[in-house]
This record gives structure tokens, C-alpha cells and sequence, in this order.
């Protein structure tokens, strides 16, 4: 071990200086890269639309985050290394073979405390701030190292590849709404967005991976009018309908001819009898097919996305669903797609309150079976599965693998359901409660 003059000279102060403007380096790229990961693209894109130079940058840089981590990282570990190297040399000339103890204990404090914890702990509270300042640096070092980095890229896919791993380029593009929604259900957990603020947004999320099937009105619910009753039979049923549209039929209820707007009808009858003052038996001769519109159908695979988009393109809200076989399976409006996104909407011709759940003394919820699972789910803030059914009478008979009868009790995703009502194969009634977990 030299004495402490020797040690003490010019290349001493030096070194030591050049350790400490390492340690300074390797804190930026670590806050550089806690910053940029860790940023949302969200408020850096409001920033940029500000005016924000840093921000724009900034979203350039993390555009391809491969090559903004393998240049960050390869920086990181260059400065790391070196310094290391540096402090290994001055403390074994200093103490000798114990240097290298010596010089490995301060250094991963340093390196620790100084340019790891320190800058990240900063770049996580303030990332956009961070991201935004640092973005500049980083970009023009990227640049520098691209030749490098695009080396190492080339060598770490064909790793990886060997180990039957792939890299899709276009994930993060599926990642952004995996982020909305999951920051959603976080911020409604901590009380921060309000249930109807996260399904409405949820809902309208979820159009483009639903279909019309799932929230059609069935067949057997739907109500039509015969093109061959009689024109008096015709108008009280139209005036006492709830529905302003109507299918109209000939024969077969399977034989939609065209759809009636009951405003239409309404004013082409006023014709026929010409005015207030004119003569009701002249309705005898009126025919439903002189205001029929044609009827429009579609396959019942279209996503509610699409659909909506056609039914604004056509100015339309009326469409009638059918499968492969072009057999009527039901039918959707535009409205029905809207209540998807903003919840149930009624008028003075719906019932007052619609409950999908009524609750007992007993804690238990009766439900009927034709509701659909999703409608549930909103109501009551549950969490049951629509993957294998759309109602809740589908659920149970796809996990009892059986069409129940009345009083039998099926326990699963944490609930349990008793069959209360039951109608030929379908079952009608359900009484749901949660299992306390």
C-alpha cells in the first residue's frame, strides 16, 4: 500500500472525479429511462398539442421503445462498467489487494443510492416533467447508437426466437385500451370515476367485440303486422303499439315484406281519407304496401361498431337480423346500440323503472332468465362471464350442461342460482346470490 502522499496526487483527484461524472451519467440514464417507460403517451400528446417542444420529442423517442431501451441501457451499462473499472484500480492502489472489496462496497452504494433509487424515485413522481427534459439527449443518443443497438436487436431476436418467443411490433397498439380499462376499474375501486362514467366508457370500448346477436330482440318478441289484416285492425295496432316501427309480413311471419313508421302510416291513411272531413269507409281499399319501406337485413356476426356505423351512414335505426340460412333470428335498433354505451333509455311509453334484479329479505336477487349477462353486470356491479352465454339462463345451462328444472341450486364464479321458473326448455326465473368470499 503506497503512502498517502503518493496516493493523494493529480491522477487520484482525476480518477475520482471521473467516477463521479460516471455516477452523474448513469443517474441520467436511469432517470432517462424510468421517465420515458413510465410517461403517459396520454398527457405527453395534450403537452405537444400545447406547444410542448420536449413533449413531441418526447413521443417521438418512445415510439420504438426496443431501440429506446437497448440504447438507454447500453449507455447505462458503459458508464456502470467504466466507473466500476476506475474505482477498482484507485482503490487497489490505494489499500492494495483489498482494494477490490473496498472499491465493489462503495461503489454499490453509490451506484445504488446515486444512480439508480435517486433518479428513478424522481422520474416515477414526475415522469411527463422528466420524459419531456431528457427527451432531446436521449433522442440524439439513440441516433448515435442505432448502428450498435440494431446489431444487439438482430442478436436478441434470434434468441428469442430460438425459445419460440416472437416480438409483435403492433402490441402496444392492443395495450392502450388494456391501460384505459384497467386504469378505469382502478380509479371506480378507489372511488375516483364514478360507475356510470366507467361503463359508458367501457361500453363504448366494447362495440367493436360485440355482435348484434348478443343484444338483438328475439324473434319471439317481436311484434309484427299481418300485410293482410284488415286496414282498421291495422291502424288500432299501430296506435296502441309502444314501437314506432313495425315489421310487416305476408303468410309467414319468416316473410318480412317491408317496415311500417307509424307516422307514415298515419299520414298516408289522413289521405286516403281525405282530410277531416273526409270518408273513413275509403280505407277499405288502402293497402300497407303502398308505405312500407323496404326491409333492411343483416347477418347477426356484425360487430355493434359496424353496425352503428351503417346505421348512421344510411340515416337508419331499424335493421332485421338473420343467420346464415337468412331465417329471421330477430332484430336491433340504433337505440338498442346506444344503450350499450350510455345505459338504459326509456320514454313515456316504457314502464317507469326496469329492474334487472329485485332484491328479497332473504338477500337474494330474482332475475328473469332472459336477461342478458352484461345487463346484469352493469346493474349490480357484478362479474359474471358472457363468453360462453349472452343471458343468465344461457349460463347456467352451459355450466350444468343440462336444461335444469325448477328448485335445483347450481354454485359457480361465485354465486349461487336456484331455477324458480321454467317454461318448456327455457328457463324463465332465477334467484341469484352472491357467495360471500
Amino acid at each position: 500500500m503506497e503512502s498517502v502522499a503518493t496516493v493523494l496526487d493529480s491522477s487520484f483527484w482525476i480518477t475520482a472525479g471521473g467516477i463521479m461524472l460516471l455516477l452523474v451519467m448513469s443517474g441520467f440514464f436511469s432517470g432517462s429511462e424510468t421517465a420515458l417507460t413510465a410517461a403517459s403517451r396520454g398527457k405527453l400528446r395534450s403537452q405537444a398539442d400545447k406547444g410542448s417542444r420536449g413533449a413531441e420529442r418526447a413521443l417521438e423517442v418512445t415510439e420504438d421503445n426496443e431501440k429506446l431501451i437497448g440504447s438507454v441501457l447500453l449507455g447505462n451499462n458503459l458508464v456502470n462498467i467504466l466507473a466500476t473499472s476506475l474505482a477498482t484500480s484507485l482503490f487497489t492502489k490505494a489499500f492494495g489487494e483489498s482494494g477490490v472489496a473496498w472499491a465493489t462496497l462503495v461503489m454499490t452504494f453509490l451506484v445504488l443510492i446515486f444512480a439508480e433509487v435517486l433518479p428513478k424515485t424522481y422520474a416515477i413522481t414526475n415522469a411527463e416533467k422528466a420524459a419531456a427534459a431528457v427527451a432531446p439527449v436521449v433522442g440524439l443518443l439513440v441516433k448515435i447508437l442505432s448502428p450498435v443497438v440494431g446489431a444487439v436487436r438482430l442478436l436478441v431476436r434470434g434468441v428469442l426466437r430460438v425459445f419460440g418467443v416472437r416480438i409483435d411490433p403492433d402490441s402496444h397498439i392492443m395495450a392502450v385500451r388494456e391501460e384505459i380499462v384497467g386504469a378505469l376499474q382502478i380509479g371506480h375501486s378507489e372511488g375516483v370515476v364514478e360507475k356510470e362514467d366507467r361503463d359508458r366508457i367501457l361500453g363504448a370500448l366494447d362495440l367493436a367485440e360485440r355482435f348484434v346477436e348478443e343484444i338483438m330482440l328475439h324473434r319471439s318478441k317481436i311484434e309484427m303486422v299481418d300485410a293482410d289484416a284488415d286496414p282498421e285492425a291495422i291502424l288500432e295496432q299501430c296506435l296502441t303499439s309502444s314501437h314506432t316501427r313495425l315489421p310487416v309480413y305476408r303468410e309467414d311471419q319468416e316473410n318480412i315484406i317491408g317496415v311500417v313508421h307509424a307516422k307514415d302510416l298515419l299520414r298516408q291513411m289522413y289521405a286516403k281519407i281525405g282530410g277531416p272531413d273526409g270518408d273513413a269507409a275509403r280505407l277499405r281499399d288502402f293497402k300497407i304496401t303502398e308505405v312500407c319501406k323496404p326491409p333492411y337485413f343483416i347477418p347477426e356476426t356484425t360487430t355493434l361498431d359496424d353496425q352503428m356505423r351503417q346505421f348512421l351512414r344510411m340515416r337508419s335505426h331499424f335493421a332485421l337480423v338473420v343467420d346464415e340460412y337468412g331465417s329471421l333470428q330477430g332484430l336491433i335498433t340504433l337505440e338498442d346500440i346506444l344503450e350499450e354505451i350510455v345505459g338504459e333509455i326509456t320514454d313515456e311509453f316504457d314502464p317507469a323503472e326496469q329492474s334487472f334484479a329485485r332484491k328479497t329479505g332473504d338477500g337474494n336477487y330474482m332475475v328473469e332468465g332472459a336477461t342478458t349477462i352484461r345487463d346484469l353486470n352493469r346493474a349490480m356491479d357484478w362479474n359474471l362471464p358472457d363468453l360462453e352465454a349472452n343471458t343468465v339462463a344461457g349460463l347456467v345451462i352451459h355450466e350444468a350442461q343440462m336444461i335444469p328444472t325448477v328448485g335445483q341450486v347450481f354454485s359457480f364464479h361465485g354465486f349461487r342460482f336456484e331455477v324458480t321458473a321454467r317454461d318448456g326448455n327455457r328457463v324463465t326465473g332465477l334467484k341469484i346470490r352472491p357467495l360471500e368470499g
